[in-house]
């Protein structure tokens, strides 16, 4: 598996030779890019770290860790923890943060994800130069009477304190209701943070599995329906209100109704605007693979909504660009500017519940309240010598007469339902994401445009 070095860290499998996979070696090496990086912006260096559960998280963490050290870095540990770290950074006055997590990949991956002084991901700039430091091994390190020193704290309680202030955050309305609710937290930090954070919102009647903070995946850790046959059943069985489902780093959020079937991962977002938006107008964003509900809730509200960039820093930039009062991914991504700008499925919790609670309805009910689209995701797989971006400006030629989103790949409307094609930055293939009312029309859309590129390709 080839190592994977993009603007936003380092993402490989652990083991296997250097530069091809994430060996200690490159860990090493892009950890001493990172802290030279942050030293050209502060000499007196301090860098908040925090890891999820995985199985090679201590040493990675270990090996980065020390790495800053030798460079003269103060670190703050949080250990497990990670949407926290995105808190701490600008609570510390620190000059960085780094989450250690491969997110929703299995327990063989892992990754070093990079932060700016604000908790945020860098820019894509700051990435840029980051790697030309790794590539040139651009590093001094400090003298034996000017190494960093490393102070271990915990921020779960004034991540949560600080939710709890949130004026949207109901937890005397929430208790009030006694939920009674599942968790799976896929073996990972969520197993100590969601319960924390239901406690905290009074709610008592807590059913957890997969709980034991091993690393040690009980299932594919992506939170889609093919993976959740167990909470399913649990939420069932336990007659629980609704089952609560997030990946190993806890910034993906996925909920389950009361009769076990999906909330969809593309609808936690659009649950929680529309709450928000009820009580705060203003625009919201997504990206251009997230599903179109989002805009038709904004909309009915009176409100804008913008189309970003795939990904968390290119969201970001389009929320404070519009000045947006929530936002997020279609894979359950929530992102609330008014306690930070990342990926937070605690704040995602904290704000479902509370629309839970005023709405007063199931959760099936208040999921049929929304339009419901179906998505078909795809991709074509291309001879690695092949033109991809020659092909996509192909595409956008063959559909000039539609209505054409070019920011991100190649968006086209096709009256109302959508196809967007991306290239990946790490493999010869071309992402096809299509939506319509009807599964079978998103289905066929995506065959179209897959006979197209092979036509192209001819």
């Amino acid at each position: 598996m080839s190592l994977i070095k993009s603007i936003s860290g380092i993402r490989g499998t652990i083991g296997g030779v250097p530069n091809d996979n994430l060996t200690p070696l490159d860990v090493v090496k892009f950890a001493s890019a990172y802290g030279t990086w942050i030293l050209r912006q502060n000499t007196a260096a301090k860098v908040v770290v925090g890891r999820d559960a995985r199985i090679s998280g201590p040493m990675i963490s270990e090996l980065l860790i020390q790495t800053l050290i030798g460079l003269g870095i103060d670190i703050i540990d949080l250990g497990l923890s990670t949407p926290t770290v995105e808190m701490a950074v600008p609570a510390e006055e620190a000059d960085g943060g780094v989450i250690l997590t491969a997110s929703h990949n299995p327990k063989q991956w892992n990754a070093l994800k990079l932060l700016n002084n604000k908790g945020e991901f860098i820019s894509s700039e700051d990435g840029k130069l980051l790697l030309e430091i790794a590539n040139n091994e651009d590093f001094t390190f400090a003298s034996v009477d000017k190494l960093g020193n490393r102070i271990t704290k915990d921020y779960l309680q004034y991540h949560i304190d600080e939710i709890l202030k949130l004026p949207l955050v109901k937890p005397e309305l929430i208790k009030s209701k006694k939920f009674r609710i599942a968790v799976d937290p896929v073996n990972s930090v969520g197993a100590v943070a969601i319960p924390a954070m239901l406690r905290a919102l009074g709610v008592e009647d807590i059913v957890v599995i997969n709980e034991d903070v091993n690393g040690q995946f009980a299932h594919n850790p992506e939170p889609l329906a093919e993976h959740l046959g167990e909470i399913s059943s649990v939420v069932k069985s336990e007659k629980c209100t609704l089952g609560i489902v997030v990946d190993p780093d806890v910034d993906r959020l996925a909920f389950i109704s009361e009769d076990g079937e999906m909330f969809g991962e593309e609808y936690t977002l659009v649950s929680i605007a529309d709450y928000v938006l009820k009580h705060n107008p203003g625009s919201t964003v997504s990206n251009l693979s997230s599903t179109k509900a989002l805009r038709d809730v904004t909309e009915k509200a009176g409100q804008k909504y913008y189309a970003s960039a795939v990904g968390e820093v290119n969201v970001v930039a389009a929320m404070k660009e519009h000045n947006a009062v929530i936002g997020g991914e279609g894979n359950g991504g929530i992102i609330v500017p008014e306690l930070h700008y990342g990926r937070d499925a605690l704040v995602g919790v904290a704000l479902f519940l509370s629309h839970l609670a005023e709405m007063e309805m199931k959760v099936s009910h208040l999921r049929s309240t929304y339009p419901t689209y179906q998505m078909s995701k795809n991709k074509a797989e291309l001879n690695p010598e092949m033109d991809v971006d020659k092909v996509l400006a192909e595409i956008e030629k063959k559909y000039s007469k539609r209505p054409i989103n070019t920011i991100d790949g190649v968006k086209i409307d096709f009256d109302g339902d959508w196809v967007h094609l991306r290239k990946s930055n790490t493999e010869p293939i071309i992402r096809i994401y299509a939506e319509s009312t009807s599964l079978t029309t998103a289905e066929n859309l995506t065959k179209k445009i897959l006979q197209d590129i092979g036509d192209i390709i001819e």
